[in-house]
């Protein structure tokens, strides 16, 4: 199965591809202003993510036409300025968040959304942001907030849009593979992988070698 992640010019988006390909599916990274709508709906993807990036929605290149174009047919998924694209491309609006926040852990509270199922509230997440969603319209529901106020996720009311404002392909976030299996598994043809790790059994990702278990080490004999 097949996911296009636009890149919007962050170096958070290989971190997301890293993630995804945990999963073992083909993932295909295409930058904001170096694909066109023909492109990606030649590639045929089961999934489209639209990755974090500097600035605002009006920044992301074909983001937003990615969103109006492939919300009826493909499960999407908005991290961050993602997130903020998904907002706007319904009507929404991007402002200045109450303070900076860039590389601060914090706890966030979910309404046992989909993308959510497994996970408790709260969990902490790790956020990189300036800016934040506001006048969410309404066929936008929102989902997750962090203790600030701060709206942290939302979906489309019926169709596969999901949006986070936080990072789950970060260190410094919880359950980021449980996150990213339960969107994988808004397609109804993907299969998760019973063997696959979880967050929690993962000490290094697989980019800086093999995924090793953390499993109590057997006792020495005497």
């Amino acid at each position: 199965m097949k996911l296009v992640l636009i890149d919007n010019y962050d170096s958070f988006t290989f971190n997301l591809y890293q993630l995804f390909l945990e999963f073992e599916i083909d993932v295909r990274v295409h930058r904001h202003d170096a694909v066109s709508i023909r492109d990606i709906a030649r590639m045929r993807p089961d999934w489209i993510c639209i990755s974090p990036g500097p600035k605002d929605p009006r920044h992301a290149g074909i983001s937003t036409q990615v969103v109006k174009t492939f919300q009826e047919t493909t499960p999407i998924l908005g991290v961050c300025l993602g997130m903020q694209v998904i907002n706007e491309a319904y009507g929404g609006r991007t402002s200045r968040a109450p303070h900076p926040l860039h590389g601060k852990r914090c706890r966030v509270h979910h309404r046992n959304d989909p993308m959510f199922a497994g996970i408790p509230s709260p969990f902490r997440v790790a956020r990189y942001h300036s800016l934040q969603c506001t006048q969410v319209p309404s066929a936008l529901v929102p989902t997750a907030w962090a203790e600030d106020g701060v709206l942290m996720a939302l979906r489309h009311e019926r169709l596969p849009v999901w949006g986070v404002q936080f990072h789950p392909e970060s260190f410094l976030s919880e359950f980021g593979l449980e996150i990213i299996a339960n969107f994988l598994g808004t397609h109804p043809s993907f299969r998760l992988d019973t063997g696959l790790l979880t967050s929690e059994e993962i000490r290094f990702p697989r980019w800086l070698g093999p995924a090793v278990r953390t499993t109590a080490l057997p006792e020495a004999r005497p």
